[in-house]
């Protein structure tokens, strides 16, 4: 079995589908964790989360854009009046019963005719039971933002593991300070993770569409919501594969 690790998906299907056969991913015998925020950027979420559903051996994490999918789920209200591009996330679910045009601009955010109970149960129950954390047999730590890395996890606010960007910001100081300076002191993390994964932080902000990584952490979100990628990489050799650039795939920009 290989362990494979993918980014920050936000509704690009087609870009999921690339990056599925392109690193010739087993749907029965491969893992794949996946780092968070299916949902929010292009309008195929429900086709993402069909994909994820074929996975046999799936760990779903919880992204911020998830929880907030999450709590429209739970009590029908979403917190963002689906800005960040929940508007394509409603679109998404509105086409399965042909209301897509039941989508409106208001003063604070979108009017849709969408319902909770839209949401396929099976889709409804993918994102109730996404993790907050996965650590693996060898120490692994996959998370979708980072964490306090002076607690412990037992001791971290829910919303830090997909909110938190203080952790990727740090490995990259202590990085630039440690290529400088040889002879720095260790990183500072209480949880001792061997390898860290992370998304939430798009590596285009540092001018690459490519995974970046800092001290032991490998940033995999490549900006699929903003001009870039999605990628997956086998964890063991460290070998990744990458869609197009999804706005390409799609001839429009991702909803903001």
């Amino acid at each position: 079995m290989k362990t494979f690790v993918l980014g920050d998906i936000h509704g690009a299907s087609r870009a999921l589908d690339q990056c599925m056969e392109r690193s010739g991913f087993d749907f029965e015998n491969d893992r794949l964790i996946q780092l968070g925020d299916v949902v929010d950027g292009f309008s195929d979420v429900y086709d993402c989360v069909e994909t994820l559903l074929r996975v046999k051996h799936l760990v779903a994490l919880k992204g911020n854009h998830d929880d907030w999918f999450l709590e429209f789920i739970r009590t029908g209200y979403h917190p963002t009046g689906w800005n960040y591009s929940g508007k394509e996330t409603a679109l998404s679910y509105l086409k399965l019963t042909g209301r897509e045009r039941f989508i409106k601009r208001g003063r604070d955010g979108y009017k849709t005719a969408l319902d909770a109970k839209d949401i396929p149960r099976s889709h409804r129950e993918f994102f109730k039971s996404q993790l907050l954390y996965h650590i693996d047999d060898e120490n692994n730590c996959y998370v979708h933002a980072g964490f306090n890395r002076f607690l412990s996890f037992t001791m971290q606010k829910p919303e830090t593991f997909y909110w938190d960007r203080e952790l990727w910001l740090a490995a990259l100081d202590y990085q630039t300070m440690k290529d400088q300076n040889p002879a720095i002191g260790p990183f500072i993390n209480f949880c001792e993770c061997n390898e860290i994964y992370i998304g939430h932080t798009p590596t285009v902000n540092w001018g690459t569409d490519k995974p970046m990584h800092a001290v032991n952490i490998f940033n995999m979100d490549t900006g699929a919501r903003q001009g870039g990628r999605l990628t997956i990489m086998d964890i063991r050799t460290k070998e990744y594969w990458q869609s197009d650039v999804v706005e390409e795939l799609y001839g429009v920009m991702a909803g903001f």
